[in-house]
């Protein structure tokens, strides 16, 4: 049993100071009640707190890190907890920071091949009527956020430079990206194999902050309908994106696919959500793995390291 390979209570990292520190309570809070069901004696940190350092030196050997955004996400935490000798939950420092980096992580794509939508780094005198006459549409994204924070598509120049400073409230690098018109998917990969794709439906003009954590509309359809030999080249670059940047554990690779059957990569999640509305647990629901299950084996991964 996992938790006779324990030298002690595991340590759900939650919280946290970042923009999305909600939905890491969320994360956080499911994560340690699936813990306690599987009979592992675990304990909540919230790294916004004074001296959550102090009691992890103290009390902990090892963690489950359940925090999302800067300070958690992007390798940070991670390699503290490297220095320390603490055994975490999911990729290492390196593919933690990179993932988290969407304009380097899209320029490793770039160069090896893997395909992923043309991307700009958005400046305050960048040409913003080039670039649409280029496009005609654009997602611009802060390179260090996650849930969709910031966010915003565009088809026109002044909406392009309006939604610049509006992501650069986030974030000191902004990234705009051609728009690909047609489905989004995502795919989760536990312990480098992808689990089935899940399809991605919402009325909202993308799969924004509230498509993901508030609408009750968004659709999430797994079996996600694709031809069979299209489902397995989805996976099979899914595997890769995720091996690419060098991360371990689990994760979650998002998509969209073209018009034409094409598919374009558009990030890694490191440490994907885990609430009521998450796909990764979808995910693995799909192959016959509880919420309980996916949480033990993820901590179980960590031990392996």
């Amino acid at each position: 049993m996992l938790a006779e390979r324990l030298t002690s209570p595991v340590a759900v990292l939650l919280g946290g100071t970042s923009a999305e520190r909600d939905i890491s309570l969320q994360s956080g809070n499911a994560v340690l009640k699936a813990l306690h069901n599987k009979g592992i004696e675990a304990v909540a940190i919230d790294t916004a707190e004074p001296g959550w350092v102090q009691a992890l030196i103290a009390d902990y050997q090892h963690v489950f890190i359940a925090l999302h955004g800067i300070k958690g996400e992007d390798g940070t935490v991670q390699g503290l907890l490297e220095m320390l000798g603490i055994s975490y939950t999911g990729s290492g420092v390196m593919a933690s920071a990179l993932a988290m980096d969407k304009m380097r992580c899209k320029q490793l794509w770039a160069g090896v091949g893997l395909p992923t939508p043309e991307f700009a780094h958005l400046q305050a005198d960048s040409d913003w009527a080039g670039l649409m006459a280029q496009w005609g549409e654009a997602m611009v994204k802060p390179a260090h956020e996650g849930s969709s924070l910031g966010m915003a598509k565009v088809d026109s120049a002044e909406q392009l430079e309006k939604a610049y400073h509006f992501a650069e409230q986030y974030d000191d690098v902004v990234i705009a990206e051609r728009w690909i018109n047609g489905a989004e998917f995502t795919v989760a990969v536990l312990a480098g194999a992808a689990l089935p794709p899940i399809r991605l439906e919402t009325e909202n003009s993308f799969y924004d902050y509230e498509a993901k954590y508030i609408s009750n509309d968004t659709k999430y359809i797994c079996p996600c309908g694709l031809a069979p030999e299209q489902e397995q080249q989805l996976k099979q670059l899914a595997e890769q994106a995720f091996a690419s940047i060098g991360c371990s554990g689990w994760g979650r690779v998002d998509f969209m696919q073209d018009e034409q059957g094409e598919f374009y990569l558009l990030e890694v999640n490191t440490v994907p959500g885990m609430t009521s509305h998450s796909l990764v647990p979808m995910a693995a629901k799909a192959v016959g793995m509880s919420f309980d299950d996916l949480v033990e084996n993820i901590l179980a991964l960590s031990l392996e390291a």
